[in-house]
């Protein structure tokens, strides 16, 4: 069984969205597990959820740490407990350190709602529609230690509408997510996409259905 740790700081609806995929299509008959919830925050609401689901779920306050590097030290440890195949972070609000991503290098994925290269960093629906785009949407990558520039997995395209405001086109991109992360989930868990010399390589089988179009 391969074991899928999700990391999360808010009310996970990411996290949602995938244990609602993977009980629909019934992931365990594959060999995948959702292991675990981890969040940096105790109170965050997703840790309910996932209680709830019967999925162990921990929460790390970083507040308690010392330093960034001391709380991925605890981090690394918890999450091991897990035996870990795959590290989806799910809204967890946090910067890695290039040690703790080296450490999983190949095994952490991210979701970060814009069409990447475009737009790193945060305020992204905002800077698209400042920026004139008539397309934007989401992308899942592996983690790097470059923020926001880790091997291109799969993207959502989402259109921005002449009456878009940040909170309309967010809330598109949202639903889109929903539907991109899980696939992407699902379709590295299973080996069918990997991290090479910087890319995601998979066929082109797998990159059509890791392609998702809104419009």
């Amino acid at each position: 069984m391969k074991n899928i740790v999700i990391l999360i700081s808010g009310r996970g609806s990411n996290f949602e969205a995938i244990l609602r995929t993977a009980r629909a299509e019934n992931w365990e008959a594959e060999g995948l597990r959702l292991a675990a919830v981890i969040s940096n925050r105790p109170d965050a609401a997703g840790l309910n959820r996932a209680r709830e689901a019967g999925i162990p779920a921990v929460g790390m306050d970083h507040k308690a740490y010392p330093s960034r590097e001391a709380f991925e030290e605890a981090l690394a440890a918890e999450i091991d407990k897990f035996e870990p195949a795959l590290i989806v972070l799910a809204g967890f609000m946090r910067v890695l350190t290039e040690g703790f991503v080296s450490k999983y290098e190949g095994r952490i994925l991210n979701i970060h709602p814009a069409l990447l290269p475009l737009f790193p960093g945060l305020h992204t629906h905002e800077r698209a529609i400042e920026a004139g785009c008539r397309v934007h949407g989401a992308t899942v990558h592996f983690v790097s230690a470059v923020l926001d520039g880790g091997a291109i997995i799969g993207q959502a395209v989402v259109p921005v509408l002449p009456t878009d405001d940040a909170d309309a086109l967010a809330a598109r991109c949202l639903r889109s997510e929903h539907i991109l992360y899980p696939r992407c989930v699902r379709e590295v868990a299973l080996g069918r996409v990997v991290a090479e010399e910087g890319k995601a390589r998979m066929s082109d089988e797998t990159a059509r259905a890791l392609t998702v179009f809104d419009v």
